[in-house]
């Protein structure tokens, strides 16, 4: 093509892409009366652009379902969630304690930290907040959260028992003891509190007042095997092996009874025993 032709073509091309009302060589001509080009037309470039919607969110039945899901598959439902809205609480509450169940517990303590931080006034994220400081062995950090619950909610025993295991790990055996009381006073029915005093009496060497406790709150409706293996636990730690590994067998199998007897006995004789540095707060209902 020659330079005229492709000038020609550019030229022609250009009028074909002017606006409507543009004349010839640019010049505005009137349109006639009564025209099409007379009416005004709405005009595509000052239309609002078109917003795409928010994904939606999942009803109350799919969230009710999920819970029923494994850790893994609760975590990556509820992180869509949360994702989607991150002033979601009841999401994030929900991703936080998905991950503690799978052991990511400073990625739950972050998540329930931003939840908390969005709504210091949602108790449950408090809740789960002290909770997941707990489970990474941080108590201390536990303390203030717990406290806010406990302050939101004063008749919740979980807030109370939640306290007393942060001023455990805190170091603060005092505070902590005191919290137990206080959170098995208002749940007295309740074998979880029940079974957390006993453990922190056990940790303690108060074996036989802790085994009380624990009998008491085996006996209770909604006492679970927790209950009962922390009472095998007490047994053994007194020397009763053949009590503890009776009542183990109830709900363990063969070779876990075999390791958790081998070593109380450890324990027992005063001598090393393979996990000794288990945790206490393993055992506990928070």
């Amino acid at each position: 093509m020659s330079a005229f032709a492709a000038t020609a073509l550019a030229a022609l091309l250009a009028l074909q892409a002017a606006p409507a009302e543009a004349g010839w060589f640019g010049r505005k001509d009137k349109p006639a009366e009564g025209s099409v080009d007379a009416k005004a037309k709405p005009s595509s470039q000052n239309a609002a652009p078109a917003v795409p919607a928010a994904p939606a969110r999942a009803t109350p039945q799919e969230r009710a379902a999920v819970e029923r899901m494994d850790p893994l598959a609760r975590a990556a439902f509820w992180a869509r969630e949360f994702d989607r809205d991150p002033t979601d609480a009841e999401a994030g509450v929900s991703l936080a304690r998905a991950l503690r169940s799978m052991g990511r517990n400073d990625e739950a303590a972050a998540t329930a930290q931003q939840v908390a931080t969005l709504a210091p006034a949602n108790a449950e994220a408090q809740l789960e907040l002290a909770r997941a400081h707990i489970a990474r062995g941080q108590g201390f950090y536990a303390i203030a959260p717990a406290e806010a619950a406990a302050a939101l909610s004063p008749k919740d025993w979980r807030a109370v028992s939640l306290l007393a295991i942060g001023y455990e790990q805190a170091q603060r055996p005092d505070e902590a003891l005191a919290a137990h009381r206080r959170a098995l006073a208002l749940a007295p029915a309740n074998p979880a509190p029940m079974t957390n005093l006993a453990m922190f009496l056990a940790a303690s060497g108060q074996t036989a007042e802790a085994e009380q406790l624990l009998r008491r709150a085996a006996a209770l409706p909604g006492a679970d095997m927790k209950v009962r293996q922390n009472l095998a636990l007490v047994l053994g730690l007194q020397g009763r092996f053949d009590e503890a590994e009776k009542l183990a067998r109830q709900d363990l199998p063969p070779e876990l009874v075999a390791n958790n007897m081998a070593y109380l006995r450890a324990v027992a004789g005063g001598g090393p025993a393979a996990g000794a540095n288990r945790s206490w707060d393993a055992m506990r209902a928070q």
